[in-house]
């Protein structure tokens, strides 16, 4: 969300290592808490499984049961969070903050609905015992609710509540797994439990930062639908992106590496273990984009753009892009150098500590975890760079980046399962992240040339009156809002009158 930088920005002024820490954990937190609990939950609970002494077969099921409710929440919730996020802003610029929690409703209940009927639908035909179906669907709904808070959280400043929630909930949980260990409880039941008990007391603080920030709402929880027709090309992309990012694996669950666990509930360990290491190197560029880019990057961006709208001189605004154009070019590279470094070391280091490690971690894993390392750490820059393209609202060249992103990835991938060299496994989603990056450079290249083209000449002359189903959804339900609102204030006034 444009503008969470300005306000990391007064974090980043401040003096002293300990600030410095501070602001990156910040930074850190909000834009890969997703990530990074995943990465700890999964990494965490099967460390503790094996601790317990779970057997080698509930362990497996373990992590399938969480890892599918996982990718479940995050594909659902991928389709609205980039059309979720401008609809935001845009609530944030024609300060209408009162739409804000409406949204909020409407879009989860959309999602938890959907949840329900997709995933409720696979967890029937799963073949695993009823209370394993109703404790994954469960944690998926719990799930769906914390990414869409994440997404609404990146508008308030409270970084400190943001954090503490974020600790709180991620030691409870192994806290209460570790006490289920100590009592002999060590059961999936009981896993599952702990879990879904840390991600609801994460689900409840952060609802609560919510309505500390926004204590009033008003209008239709399903406005932000129109936003949905709107800006359809960013919805698309939002999905795209998930699509590319965890199709690879889902692949191999139906491959030469698959593992039947039980039932439909296949894994690929010898893939799995690899991948999720790998994912996490891609952190530090994420952390560095938020951290930097935007704290450098916006207020130039804003100074830019506030130009046009100022009435600024020529050689004002000509200057302002030079300056906004080098402090973009400076921070993207300075992000590449990180990314490389954190990938080399990545490879360097980390196949030797894992295999150490009992985690199942073989020479082929090691092999895949070389190239997914590589594919995950370009996917980074590509992603950072798609990121400015919707800064500077080039929403076609993000759109075809992600979608070829998404297509490459899986179409190799589904290529090298049915012919390809299983030590080479892992090169399908590099290479989709190869065309990512290629299209995102030239996409970038190409907009930042033409800025005051793309900002004058191509603008509507008239305001465009937009059309489609959600817009005609989202109208009909504002205006049934409307006439209720218009109903209660009648009759409230009426109450009134009587009684006086």
């Amino acid at each position: 969300m444009a503008g969470i930088g300005f306000s990391l920005r007064k974090l980043f002024d401040k003096k002293g290592i300990f600030n410095l820490c501070r602001a990156y954990g910040y930074a850190g937190i909000i834009s890969t808490g997703p990530m990074l609990l995943g990465v700890a939950l999964l990494g965490g609970i099967s460390f503790a499984a094996r601790l317990g002494g779970m057997p080698p077969h509930d362990r497996e099921l373990l992590n399938c049961l969480l890892t599918y409710s996982l990718l479940a929440s995050l594909f659902i919730s991928s389709w609205f969070n980039m059309g979720v996020t401008r609809f935001i802003s845009d609530m944030f610029y024609e300060e209408k903050n009162d739409k804000v929690m409406s949204s909020f409703y409407g879009s989860t209940a959309i999602m938890l609905v959907l949840c329900v009927v997709l995933y409720g639908t696979f967890l029937h035909f799963s073949g695993v015992s009823l209370a394993y179906r109703l404790l994954c669907l469960w944690f998926s709904l719990v799930l769906i609710v914390v990414w869409n808070e994440m997404i609404y959280l990146t508008a308030v400043k409270d970084y400190q509540s943001i954090v503490l929630s974020f600790s709180i909930s991620l030691m409870t949980g192994f806290l209460l797994v570790l006490i289920a260990i100590l009592l002999g409880f060590v059961r999936i039941e009981v896993f599952m439990l702990a879990i879904i008990a840390a991600y609801g007391l994460l689900m409840c603080r952060y609802l609560k930062v919510l309505l500390d920030y926004f204590p009033t709402r008003m209008g239709s929880n399903f406005s932000f639908l129109a936003w949905m027709d709107k800006y359809r090309s960013v919805v698309i992309t939002g999905g795209m992106l998930n699509i590319g990012l965890f199709s690879h694996m889902i692949i191999m669950y139906f491959g030469p590496l698959q593992v039947q666990v039980e039932g439909f509930f296949y894994g690929a360990p010898q893939y799995d273990i690899p991948a999720l290491f790998a994912f996490s190197s891609l952190m530090i560029t994420t952390i560095n984009f938020i951290a930097s880019v935007e704290v450098r990057f916006y207020p130039k961006y804003r100074d830019y753009y506030g130009l046009f709208n100022d009435n600024g001189c020529i050689r004002d605004i000509e200057q302002a892009e030079a300056e906004m154009l080098s402090v973009l070019r400076q921070e993207l590279v300075y992000a590449g150098h990180k990314q490389l470094f954190t990938t080399i070391l990545f490879i360097v280091i980390a196949p030797p500590v894992l295999e150490a490690l009992p985690l199942g971690f073989t020479a082929l894993s090691a092999d895949i975890f070389r190239f997914l390392c590589v594919g995950y750490g370009t996917y980074a820059i590509a992603n950072s760079m798609m990121l400015i393209l919707l800064y500077f609202e080039d929403y076609a060249h993000a759109l075809i980046g992600s979608s070829l992103f998404a297509v490459i990835s899986t179409a190799v991938t589904i290529w090298q399962v049915l012919y390809g060299n299983r030590n080479f496994y892992g090169v399908g989603f590099f290479a989709g992240t190869l065309v990512f990056f290629v299209v995102s450079v030239i996409g970038l290249e190409y907009h930042t040339k033409r800025l005051p083209y793309y900002l004058l000449a191509r603008q509507s002359i008239l305001p465009r009156k937009e059309r489609g189903p959600l817009v005609f959804i989202a109208d009909k339900l504002d205006a049934r809002q409307e006439r209720l609102e218009a109903q209660r204030q009648s009759q409230s006034a009426a109450d009134k009158g009587n009684a006086l």
